[in-house]
C-alpha cells in the first residue's frame, strides 16, 4: 500500500464532542465548527509503535510522534480559524496561568516515571485559548493544544477546579489516547468493546490528571468538588447507562477521584521533602 489514510474526527481527538458541533448546526449559529483531518502517511501499513503504556499496561499506538504533532497543529489551526476566540481578558489570563502551571508539572521526572508515560521523542507545543461557547467543556489536542470553552468557566469555582479539568485534558495528550483510539478501532471497530476502552481512557486521564494537578500545586480535593458542580449544573438531564457510554458515570468518577486524593497528596509531600528524587540524583 502506498499510503494510509487516517481520518480523525472530533470524537477521535478526545473531548471535542460530536453532539456539540451537531447541536450548534441545529441552532443555526453564525459560526459552526467542523474538524475532519485526513492524514496521509507514506511507507507501509504497520500500526506504529508498540510498547508499555501508562500504568505499565500494553498500549498499541497508530501514530508516530511526528504524526501526532501534525494532527494537533492542523486541528488547532482549523478550530481557531472558525471559532469565536476570546482574545484577551481575565478569563484568558486565568486559563493561561493555570495551564502553564500544569504544563510545568509535566516536566517533573519522578511523576512521569511513576505513571510510566512515554514522552521520549514526542514534542509538545503548549498553547492555550478560550473559545466563546455555552458548552461546559475543554479539550487538549495531540501536541499540547488546549481549548477551554467559556461555558466551563461559568461553572468552575476556583483555579483548583479549572486545574482539574485542564490536567485531565492534558493527560489525554500525554497518554497518546487519540493514537491509541485509532489503533484499537482498527481492530475492534466502534461497538461496546470500543466504548469500554474509551471509558478506560477517561478513567486513566482522571487518574493521571489528579496527580498532575497536585504536583502543579493545586488541591486535588477540588477535582471531586468540580464534578459535584457539574452534577448540579446538569440538573435532571438524562444520561446514557455507563455500558453504552464512552465516559464513566459521575458517581463512579467521583468515588475514584476521592480514592486517589490521599495518594496524590502523599506523593507530592514525598517530592517536596526530598524523599523522591529524579533518576541520577540519588
Amino acid at each position: 500500500m502506498q499510503f494510509i489514510p487516517a481520518v480523525i474526527s472530533e470524537r477521535a481527538v478526545l473531548r471535542c464532542p460530536t453532539q456539540h458541533w451537531a447541536s450548534a448546526t441545529r441552532r443555526n449559529r453564525a459560526v459552526t465548527y467542523s474538524l475532519l483531518i485526513c492524514l496521509v502517511v507514506g511507507g507501509g501499513c504497520s500500526e506504529g509503535p508498540q510498547g508499555t503504556g501508562p500504568g505499565r499496561r500494553e498500549q498499541p499506538l497508530a501514530l508516530s510522534p511526528s504524526q501526532e504533532l501534525q494532527i494537533g497543529r492542523e486541528a488547532y489551526r482549523q478550530i481557531l480559524e472558525k471559532a469565536p476566540v476570546v482574545e484577551s481578558g481575565p478569563e484568558v489570563d486565568r486559563v493561561r496561568r493555570v495551564s502553564k502551571r500544569i504544563a510545568k508539572a509535566v516536566e517533573i521526572e519522578p511523576l512521569l516515571r511513576e505513571i510510566n508515560l512515554r514522552l521520549d521523542g514526542y514534542q509538545f507545543e503548549w498553547e492555550y485559548n478560550v473559545v466563546e461557547d455555552d458548552q461546559a467543556n475543554a479539550f487538549c489536542l495531540p501536541g499540547g493544544k488546549v481549548v477551554v470553552l467559556t461555558g466551563l468557566l461559568k461553572i468552575i469555582q476556583s483555579d483548583d477546579q479549572l486545574a482539574a479539568v485542564i490536567a485531565h485534558e492534558v493527560a489525554h495528550a500525554l497518554a497518546h489516547h487519540a493514537s491509541e483510539r485509532i489503533a484499537r478501532e482498527r481492530v475492534v471497530g466502534r461497538g461496546l468493546l470500543s466504548l469500554s476502552y474509551n471509558r478506560l481512557q477517561e478513567t486513566e486521564a482522571d487518574h493521571i490528571g489528579l496527580f498532575l494537578m497536585t504536583f502543579a500545586g493545586y488541591d486535588p480535593d477540588e477535582a471531586v468538588a468540580f464534578w459535584k458542580e457539574m452534577q448540579n449544573a446538569r440538573g435532571g438531564q438524562v444520561h446514557l447507562p455507563e455500558i453504552i457510554s464512552d465516559h464513566p458515570n459521575d458517581t463512579r468518577r467521583m468515588q475514584q477521584l476521592q480514592a486517589w486524593v490521599g495518594p496524590a497528596k502523599a506523593a507530592k509531600r514525598a517530592l517536596d521533602e526530598g524523599r523522591v528524587m529524579p533518576v541520577g540524583r540519588r
